[in-house]
């Protein structure tokens, strides 16, 4: 993982056991951009209203203020590059802490807001 004052690049895999299954539910950022970087196998998207799959080698920008939602496209892994700002990077540590159920809370206190879980 790569951190610093503007920007985080995380290096994460999806195992695929359950394509479709969302890796993140609908959410938004209202002050952050986030952007994935498809290193092998393929990620399917929501942005906004559309829906598109990401193969390797290919990446997608997600701007502020844009409803999304992500999940492993195949039954295979996927390896990406998740590259988020601070803000963003302390919110997934904090949904993966394990010590809090109040998601809706969370993301509002990143000034974030979940949409769909």
């Amino acid at each position: 993982m790569i951190v610093s004052d503007s920007f985080v690049v995380a290096d994460w895999t999806d195992p695929g056991t359950h394509p479709r299954r969302p890796i993140a539910g609908l959410h938004l950022h209202r002050s952050d951009d986030e952007a994935w970087i498809v290193l092998s196998g393929r990620l399917g998207f929501r942005v906004g209203d559309q829906e598109r799959e990401v193969p390797a080698g290919e990446s997608l920008l997600v701007t502020r203020g844009t409803p999304h939602t992500y999940w492993n496209a195949s039954s295979e892994p996927a390896r990406y590059l998740l590259v988020m700002t601070p803000r963003i990077h302390q919110l997934i540590q904090a949904l993966h802490a394990g010590d809090r159920s109040d998601f809706a809370q969370i993301f509002e206190q990143h000034d974030s807001e979940l949409l769909e879980s």
